[in-house]
């Protein structure tokens, strides 16, 4: 008799796309999770892993949040009969209050929405989104130095601790 339980489901969580670059450029303060539009051939492109993300960004138009910038390449047979726009503006959507929260701080403290993450949550496409103060050189400069010595410290640490 089969144990009665959560399905398990291979989409439930799992990553599409980070955005690396955008925790080199920015900053990261805040974190959103959103809902985004998407058409039918979309999401069968995002299944086979086909976009490319580095290069989008998030932009606020009259009180909506719109993904700019993101690449979906279609499928061959998935598109066939229908006209597709791989670099097309797709809404993001959330809640009002957040909506918000995210245009005031744009508008008011000079921050800038950016996407940093795609996944799967419960077969729904989710794009986590943040709020974001642009680096200076120097300030990469730091951070490099910075993730370069606790890389250097934990193999010292695990050297330490393997001889002693």
């Amino acid at each position: 008799m089969a144990k009665k339980g959560k399905k398990d489901n291979k989409d439930s969580g799992s990553t599409i796309a980070l955005n690396k670059r955008a925790r080199h450029e920015y900053s990261l303060m805040e974190r959103f999770e959103a809902g985004i539009a998407l058409e039918g051939w979309e999401v069968k492109a995002l299944r086979a892993g086909r976009i490319a993300f580095a290069d989008s960004y998030a932009l606020i138009q009259h009180g909506e949040i719109f993904l700019i910038g993101a690449q979906i390449t279609p499928l061959l047979s998935a598109s066939t009969h229908v006209k597709t726009v791989d670099r097309r503006t797709r809404k993001l959507l959330l809640h009002r209050r957040e909506i918000d929260k995210l245009v005031g701080a744009v508008e008011r403290d000079g921050f800038t929405v950016v996407p940093t993450a795609m996944y799967w949550k419960n077969n729904r496409v989710k794009v986590e989104v943040a709020l974001a103060k642009g680096k200076q050189a120097h300030d990469k400069r730091a951070a490099s130095k910075e993730r370069d010595w606790q890389r250097d410290k934990q193999r010292i640490m695990r050297s330490h601790n393997k001889t002693g």
